[in-house]
């Protein structure tokens, strides 16, 4: 069995060449609601570094999205209706684009006049990090930097968005849920 596995690696290097796996690998490390959100830092689509742990004292949405995802580009407008009413009272979007080229995300982001950050994964790290598994995932955390909804799938609506950054602000218990 050793060796079939050792073949199997043998294959896939020889055939693609040398792919460091973390790169590739799957996302694996959902966070669990109410746990501190790891930080991380990411270079925003003008060249700037951004991290998470700079929006503390703010509620933040973390949302991976790919160009090429339908379900993901049809949820940004209720992201950019909600971050232009709610910005003002310490709400931030940030979008995560992963692994694609920042001149195709930077023509997707000015066509539809999206002007929240746009963060670029280029290695899927951050993906990784916060167990991305499939687009669209969206992760709410709280002012002190805690997990406090975490969605895979399914489609943001302003609505979802606005209620769950009332209950965020009211410190309401913390649930997991799906738009599925």
């Amino acid at each position: 069995m050793k060796r079939l596995h050792y073949l199997m690696i043998g294959i896939l290097v020889g055939t693609v060449g040398f792919v460091p796996f973390d790169v590739w690998s799957m996302g694996s490390r959902v966070p669990a609601v109410g746990m501190q959100a790891e930080d991380f830092r990411l270079v925003d689509l003008e060249g700037k570094s951004q991290s998470l742990s700079q929006y503390r004292g703010k509620i933040v949405l973390v949302n991976f999205w790919a160009t090429w995802c339908k379900p993901c580009t049809t949820e940004m407008p209720a992201m950019q209706a909600s971050f232009d009413k709610l910005r003002d009272k310490g709400f931030v979007v940030l979008a995560i684009n992963e692994l694609e080229d920042d001149a195709k995300v930077r023509e997707h982001i000015k066509q539809y006049g999206h002007t929240f950050p746009v963060l670029m994964d280029r290695d899927n790290k951050v993906a990784n990090q916060f167990g991305v598994f499939g687009l669209p995932v969206s992760v709410f955390i709280d002012q002190e930097g805690r997990v406090q909804e975490y969605i895979k799938g399914g489609l943001l609506t302003e609505q979802k968005i606005d209620e769950t950054v009332v209950r965020i602000q009211k410190q309401e218990p913390v649930k997991a849920a799906s738009l599925r």
